[in-house]
Order: C-alpha cells, then sequence, then structure tokens
C-alpha cells in the first residue's frame, strides 16, 4: 500500500543513488562508456527505497538510519548484480568467454573489478551518508503524514 514514507524513501534513495553513480563515474577509467549509467542506477534505488526503506520508517530515528544504510546496501549490490551480468553480456557477445560457465566466474570477476574501483571515500560516504538521509527524510514523512 503506498504510504507518504515509501514515497519519500523511494524519492531519496534514487537520488543517493544517482549521485552515487555519478561519483562512480569520476573513478572509473578512462574510456569507460557508461550510456544510461546514472538513470539505471536512479531506477535501482527508487525501487530499494520503496520495498526496504518506506516499510521500516515511522519506528524512530535510529532505526530509520539503520534501514537507510540497508536499503544503501541492498542498492548497492542490485547495481552491482545488474551492470556486471550487463558488462558480461556485452562480453558475451564479443565471444569473450568459452562457455557458460566462463560467463558466470566473468561475472564475480567483473564485480570484483567495479568493487575495487567503488572502494573510495567519496563515493562510500555519498552512499552511506545519503542511505542515513534518506532513512531520515523516510521517518520525517512517516511522522509528518501517518
Amino acid at each position: 500500500m503506498p504510504t507518504a514514507a515509501k514515497l519519500f524513501g523511494a524519492f531519496g534513495m534514487a537520488l543517493v543513488a544517482f549521485f552515487a553513480a555519478e561519483v562512480f563515474k569520476q573513478h572509473a577509467p578512462e574510456g569507460m562508456q557508461f550510456g544510461y549509467f546514472s538513470p539505471v542506477s536512479a531506477v535501482i534505488g527508487l525501487v530499494c527505497g520503496w520495498r526496504f526503506l518506506g516499510p521500516d520508517a515511522g519506528l524512530g530515528w535510529m532505526p530509520s538510519a539503520n534501514a537507510g544504510l540497508k536499503a544503501a546496501v541492498v542498492t548497492l549490490l542490485a547495481a552491482l548484480l545488474i551492470f556486471s551480468v550487463e558488462e558480461m553480456l556485452v562480453l558475451a557477445f564479443r565471444r569473450n568467454y568459452d562457455g557458460p560457465m566462463d560467463a558466470i566466474i566473468g561475472v564475480l570477476a567483473l564485480s570484483v573489478d567495479f568493487i575495487q574501483q567503488m572502494f573510495v571515500v567519496d563515493m562510500l560516504v555519498t552512499l552511506f551518508g545519503g542511505g542515513v538521509l534518506a532513512g531520515f527524510l523516510s521517518e520525517w514523512a512517516a511522522r509528518r503524514w501517518p
């Protein structure tokens, strides 16, 4: 059922995911093609904010901050999976893999590469600090419009 807390949580996490994607672009290797990276990240954040952040609002400020951190981690893992699979499919159509098991292992290798690029201070502050702020925003909405 739609609530104001879910709406504000979804909007907050969409903004966090969008800005985290923009920060990630600054640390990516030169020549990397991004396409719709930021808007797709925002949609992932929107879904995770609606499903994981919004329902946990209304329990207090600290539980909402924790829910924001949980939503940020879920957003990070979902985006990591989606973009690793997408990159694997691009490489598979270029015939870089010998078989399906190589492609699955390739997803894991791509995920590790992306994780190594993500461990910079400004990326982590943007993602987790923004997740806490999105949790506070969702809590505020739950208190304002019960």
